[in-house]
């Protein structure tokens, strides 16, 4: 049997079984949404995988999430269980797993089993391949948040294009899972109930091609993708005013302050 493998925080579970490996995002009473060591935990799970395969231990990893949701994004309401004081001393970015994801050596694969925006919906399309449910939705809804993600700026355009992702972005609306196939948002649709066969089979095939010339492909395509600004997602974004009442009005449950009065609604958007 693995040795258990800690990924530092109480809602997230890696299991092994056989040449795959899973990462379970489970915090349901909080609808899966990432708090910073959520976040970093994807982030070892990737790295794990990317170690056991340097070992010679072929692996792929799958990630989905418990329930109808696969992940929300980040925390927003400033309620964590799994708080690490650590994470107070490093730079936000630190701790994503996007970039880790982008440039893995072993397979990536998302199984999408329900609601999918933010930071989720980043993980999803920087996996190799996103399985998503028939049941599927997802969403950009940083700008609703105050939040200027330099990431999606980069990598959203060369995934879908640019008038996709001005559409996503700037009206932070929510798709189904066949328009988001439609637009090349993800790569699979299936029944729900087979979400996660239909992921295993992915990952299967993707360990099946040669690793060494997978490698270099894969990089040749991620090379397409942007570079984010982590200068501004870490020390202007995050901290500027906007931000912080679209994370407030998020917590408040209701409209950010500057939305014409004409517009709101006064609940959470």
């Amino acid at each position: 049997m693995d040795p258990v493998v800690d990924l530092g925080t109480p809602f997230l579970r890696f299991e092994r079984q056989g040449p795959l490996a899973f990462c379970t995002i489970d915090r349901p009473q909080s609808r899966n949404a990432l708090s910073g060591a959520m976040y970093y935990g994807v982030k070892k799970a990737v790295s794990h995988v990317n170690q056991l395969t340097r070992q010679g231990d072929a692996c792929a990893l799958i990630i989905t999430g418990v329930g109808d949701v696969f992940a929300p994004g980040g925390e927003l309401r400033g309620k964590v269980e799994d708080h690490d004081p650590r994470f107070d001393f490093i730079v936000p970015s630190d701790a994503l797993p996007f970039e880790e994801i982008r440039h893995s050596i072993a397979p990536v694969v998302s199984a999408v089993n329900g609601i999918c925006q933010g930071g989720g919906l980043l993980i999803a399309m920087l996996s190799d391949v996103a399985v998503a449910s028939d049941r599927a939705t997802f969403r950009a809804p940083e700008l609703l948040r105050g939040i200027a993600d330099t990431g999606y700026g980069s990598y959203l355009p060369p995934h879908i294009g640019v008038a996709n992702a001005r559409d996503l972005m700037l009206t932070a609306r929510k798709i189904d899972a066949q328009e988001a196939l439609r637009m090349g948002l993800i790569a699979r649709v299936v029944p729900h109930d087979t979400v996660m066969e239909a992921a295993r089979e992915a990952a299967e095939q993707i360990l099946m091609t040669a690793p060494e010339a997978r490698m270099h492909v894969k990089r040749i395509i991620n090379d397409n993708y942007g570079k984010p600004d982590r200068m501004s997602m870490d020390w202007s974004v995050f901290r500027g005013a906007e931000a912080r009442e679209g994370m407030q009005a998020f917590a408040e449950k209701r409209s950010p302050n500057w939305i014409p009065e004409a517009l709101r609604s006064g609940k959470r958007l």
